[in-house]
């Protein structure tokens, strides 16, 4: 399963499941080189990393300034850089066009580089939405339909990113290789202040900041599992056009509440116990945007088969308590939430 080591390039450094990414390739001996929006934040982005040495170069999703000089010597490039909201944008472009530029301009310069594979972190998003009522697990070979009322613009971006990578490569690319991975609620330990979205579900549960516990459930995947199936995807040779889920079990939030409240003891006092009915969330909506994207997923049961990861790859995830308990602990820990 081994390859030839060469260099590794990671696009959105400070985002958090590039950090992880990033260390579990150093971890492996890969030499790193990582893409910034800014050099201002490179002695930030170290630290936060613990890698005084790791090598930071500036480029952006939107310009092709850097890119080529990213690219200089890499081998295999993760492209995790995509724009994640607060909240709805008032343009659905703000980020569509990001998310498909940014993801076509890693591959130009990859191609024109030679680099051997390139991994892209998709999402769930771009699979799971517009489906109807509950129906049999979603695998790979699920699209997300853009039609439906369901596809908001997070939806839409990552969608549209992953396609637009699929045509490109499939025109242009040869005998450059390509592989998707597409994660559900990415949680687990945080690495400083600069984390993924989805972790406001376990941040407002442990602060107070919702009242009860609204009817809403995500898949969950551990931020640890979803960088070694990166390294997986970007080692193992015969992946070329694959995509892989990354997802393990479904949890309501008053599933992960519970979770919090028997591993937490007092520190998960503010932990809500009572529902919260769905008309009180949509009035939420109006004051907080994170509450206001995630009303139309009130009652809604996503299911997904990480199969193919399991059975392609031998990947596969922790216990979703282990996954939630550590995310809070880590929250605590950092000072991101007052226990």
């Amino acid at each position: 399963m081994a390859v030839e080591q060469g260099k590794v390039l990671v696009t959105g450094a400070s985002g958090y499941i590039a950090g992880f990414v990033i260390k579990a390739l150093v971890r492996e001996g890969w030499p790193v080189r990582g893409t910034i929006r800014s050099l201002a934040r490179a002695d930030e982005v170290r630290a936060t990393l613990g890698l005084p040495d790791l090598e930071l170069v500036a480029c952006d999703l939107m310009r092709d300034d850097g890119w080529a000089e990213a690219m200089d010597g890499i081998s295999h490039v993760q492209h995790i850089a995509s724009p994640i909201p607060a909240g709805e944008p008032k343009d659905p472009d703000e980020l569509i066009v990001p998310a498909r530029e940014g993801a076509l301009r890693a591959l130009r310069f990859a191609h024109a580089a030679g680099v051997k594979r390139v991994v892209m972190t998709s999402s769930m998003a771009a699979i799971a939405y517009g489906h109807g009522e509950a129906r049999a697990p979603l695998t790979e070979s699920d699209w997300s339909n853009l039609q439906s009322l369901e596809a908001y613009a997070y939806i839409k971006s990552k969608t549209l990113a992953e396609r637009a990578a699929r045509d490109w490569m499939a025109a242009n690319g040869a005998p450059m290789e390509y592989v998707s991975i597409n994660p559900a609620a990415v949680l687990g330990p945080v690495l400083g202040p600069d984390f993924s979205t989805s972790l406001e579900v376990v941040k407002k549960l442990m602060d107070g900041a919702l009242p009860g516990l609204p009817n809403l459930g995500f898949g969950v995947v551990d931020v640890r599992d979803v960088a070694d199936l990166h390294v997986l995807a970007m080692i193992t040779p015969g992946l070329d056009g694959e995509r892989f889920i990354a997802q393990g079990r479904f949890m309501w939030m008053r599933e992960v509440a519970q979770v919090l409240k028997d591993g937490l003891g007092s520190q998960a006092r503010r932990v809500p116990t009572r529902g919260l009915p769905d008309w009180l969330m949509k009035l939420l909506a109006n004051f907080d945007p994170t509450v206001k994207m995630v009303v139309p997923e009130l009652g809604r049961r996503r299911e997904a088969s990480a199969a193919h990861a399991l059975d392609r790859l031998g990947w596969r995830t922790r216990d979703e308590r282990e996954t939630i308990l550590d995310c809070a602990r880590s929250l605590i820990g950092k000072g991101l939430v007052k226990a």
